[in-house]
Protein backbone atom coordinates (compact mmCIF):
# COMPACT_ATOMS: atom_id res chain seq x y z
CA UNK A 1 0.00 0.00 0.00
CA UNK A 2 1.22 3.24 -0.67
CA UNK A 3 2.52 5.74 1.96
CA UNK A 4 -0.55 8.36 0.69
CA UNK A 5 -3.11 5.36 1.20
CA UNK A 6 -1.81 4.64 5.04
CA UNK A 7 -2.16 8.24 5.51
CA UNK A 8 -5.35 8.81 4.32
CA UNK A 9 -6.76 5.56 5.92
CA UNK A 10 -4.79 6.61 9.05
CA UNK A 11 -7.33 10.08 8.67
CA UNK A 12 -10.12 7.88 8.53
CA UNK A 13 -9.40 5.71 11.70
CA UNK A 14 -8.36 8.97 13.91
CA UNK A 15 -11.75 10.71 12.26
CA UNK A 16 -13.73 7.86 13.40
CA UNK A 17 -12.39 7.53 17.18
CA UNK A 18 -12.77 10.80 17.66
CA UNK A 19 -16.67 11.07 16.08
CA UNK A 20 -17.15 8.15 18.17
CA UNK A 21 -15.64 10.09 21.70
CA UNK A 22 -17.54 12.74 20.73
CA UNK A 23 -20.72 10.60 20.13
CA UNK A 24 -20.44 8.48 23.64
CA UNK A 25 -19.69 11.88 25.41
CA UNK A 26 -22.56 13.80 23.92
CA UNK A 27 -25.58 13.92 26.74
CA UNK A 28 -28.59 11.69 24.45
CA UNK A 29 -30.52 9.02 25.41
CA UNK A 30 -28.69 5.72 24.95
CA UNK A 31 -30.96 4.71 21.69
CA UNK A 32 -29.64 7.86 20.28
CA UNK A 33 -26.29 7.63 21.29
CA UNK A 34 -26.44 4.02 19.72
CA UNK A 35 -28.23 5.09 16.46
CA UNK A 36 -25.27 8.23 15.66
CA UNK A 37 -22.68 5.56 16.25
CA UNK A 38 -23.83 2.80 13.82
CA UNK A 39 -25.03 5.59 11.19
CA UNK A 40 -21.24 6.85 11.54
CA UNK A 41 -19.59 3.31 11.50
CA UNK A 42 -21.67 2.43 7.96
CA UNK A 43 -20.39 5.92 6.68
CA UNK A 44 -16.68 5.17 7.97
CA UNK A 45 -17.07 1.50 6.67
CA UNK A 46 -18.25 2.82 3.25
CA UNK A 47 -15.34 5.23 3.00
CA UNK A 48 -13.19 2.67 3.94
CA UNK A 49 -14.42 0.34 1.37
CA UNK A 50 -14.24 2.87 -1.75
CA UNK A 51 -10.66 3.52 -0.35
CA UNK A 52 -9.96 -0.57 -1.13
CA UNK A 53 -11.98 -0.77 -4.54
CA UNK A 54 -9.65 2.35 -5.59
CA UNK A 55 -6.22 0.74 -4.62
CA UNK A 56 -7.37 -2.86 -5.73
CA UNK A 57 -8.25 -0.73 -9.15
CA UNK A 58 -5.19 0.60 -9.15
CA UNK A 59 -3.02 -2.12 -8.49
CA UNK A 60 -4.78 -4.36 -11.35
CA UNK A 61 -3.77 -1.00 -13.87
CA UNK A 62 -0.12 -1.64 -12.40
CA UNK A 63 -0.05 -5.65 -12.56
CA UNK A 64 -1.46 -4.66 -16.41
CA UNK A 65 1.48 -2.23 -17.26
CA UNK A 66 3.57 -4.48 -15.96
CA UNK A 67 2.92 -7.48 -18.02
CA UNK A 68 2.53 -5.68 -21.18
CA UNK A 69 6.20 -4.26 -20.41
CA UNK A 70 7.32 -7.84 -19.51
CA UNK A 71 5.88 -9.21 -22.70
CA UNK A 72 7.66 -6.54 -25.00
CA UNK A 73 10.82 -7.41 -23.46
CA UNK A 74 10.89 -10.76 -23.85
CA UNK A 75 9.43 -10.35 -27.81
CA UNK A 76 12.87 -8.01 -27.96
CA UNK A 77 14.52 -10.66 -25.85
CA UNK A 78 13.72 -13.45 -28.55
CA UNK A 79 14.15 -11.11 -31.16
CA UNK A 80 18.05 -10.19 -30.42
CA UNK A 81 17.93 -14.06 -29.77
CA UNK A 82 17.28 -15.03 -33.40
CA UNK A 83 19.21 -11.94 -34.82
CA UNK A 84 21.96 -13.51 -33.22
CA UNK A 85 21.68 -17.26 -34.38
CA UNK A 86 20.93 -15.36 -37.73
CA UNK A 87 24.36 -14.19 -37.76
CA UNK A 88 26.05 -17.00 -36.38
Amino acid sequence: MSKTSNVFIGFLAGAAAGVLAGVLIAPEKGSETRKKIKEKVKDVSQTISDTVEEQIEHLEEQIKKLKKDAEKTVKKVKDAASDVKTEA
